[in-house]
């Protein structure tokens, strides 16, 4: 999973310019809560809600994963942002906007220097920031997840977000750079706030393409998407297996093993271990 070991099957993100929402976020049951000061936000409100946003993670944010959306690299908000949540104590990170290049996380990881704890998180909705995607998963060890961000990039190269079958080529890029880096691999969400049939066909989509976990913008899509990247019991049950039986192979000097019939390696051993990962288990 991700470097900071946060499961985020669900992450739900709420207007910090919107107190109510922002609490209700809070207080739901997604992995993750993203504050956000950016598209949510019109510029007439930028500081009050960076003001709430740092004041609700420092009240509500202890004991759970909570993120602020801070404005992009070239807003004339950006260096406030950074400066203001990377004073959050129990912050677990900045989800960085319409990251271009390498060199955007790069400068985000100085500004935060002082702060060891904090993870980054890439959106990635623009062009150069798809043709770019394997140099910023790689870019720096604090990064723990990548965004697809549709609304932005469908606009951008003039696609339609609705159908996310559209999307293969651009969504196998990211995942496979986020799997060469380590990183999470976190699909955008769609753009209804209903728990329909059509959002519940993008959510299984996105679980057989091979993502950890789906942002969501409603809380009652919540459920639905957390249920569907949670592993059975049986999948958690057999990756046990598979992970136990390698490490009996190991200790006996066996480069494989055997279960079941199957044969037994380290790729076998690496999907096991994601299952029990997006299981809550090590």
């Amino acid at each position: 999973m991700s470097l900071s070991g946060h499961r985020r099957r669900s992450v739900l993100i709420a207007p910090a310019s919107d107190e109510r929402k922002a609490l209700k976020a809070l207080h739901s049951d997604a992995d993750e809560v993203v504050l956000d000061l950016e598209d949510a936000v019109v510029p007439a409100q930028k500081q009050m809600a960076r003001d709430t946003a740092v004041r609700l993670a420092d009240e509500h944010a202890a004991g759970r994963t909570v993120s602020v959306r801070i404005n992009a690299p070239d807003s004339p908000w950006y260096a406030d942002d950074v400066a203001a949540v990377s004073q959050c104590a129990h912050l677990t990170g900045i989800v960085l906007p319409k990251v271009h290049s390498r060199r955007d996380i790069e400068d985000v990881d100085r500004a935060l220097e002082h702060n060891s704890g904090l993870r980054i998180q890439a959106l990635l909705e623009t062009p150069e920031g798809i043709l770019n995607a394997r140099e910023i998963c790689a870019a720096s060890e604090r990064l723990s997840a990548v965004i697809i961000g549709y609304a932005d990039l469908g606009a951008a190269i003039g696609r339609s977000p609705a159908d996310i079958r559209q999307w293969i080529s651009i969504q196998d890029r990211v995942l496979l750079a986020a799997r060469a880096a380590g990183v999470a691999a976190i699909d955008g969400p769609a753009l209804g706030i209903a728990d329909d049939e059509k959002f519940r066909s993008a959510v299984t989509w996105s679980v057989q393409l091979g993502f950890d976990g789906k942002w969501v913008i409603h809380p009652a899509q919540i459920a639905t998407v957390t249920t569907a990247f949670t592993p059975t019991a049986e999948q958690v049950e057999h990756a046990r297996r598979v992970v136990e039986s390698l490490a009996v192979a190991e200790d006996a000097g066996a480069g494989a093993a055997l279960l079941d019939g199957q044969m037994l390696d380290e790729a076998v051993a690496v999907a096991a271990r994601r299952v029990l990962a997006q299981a809550g288990r090590r």
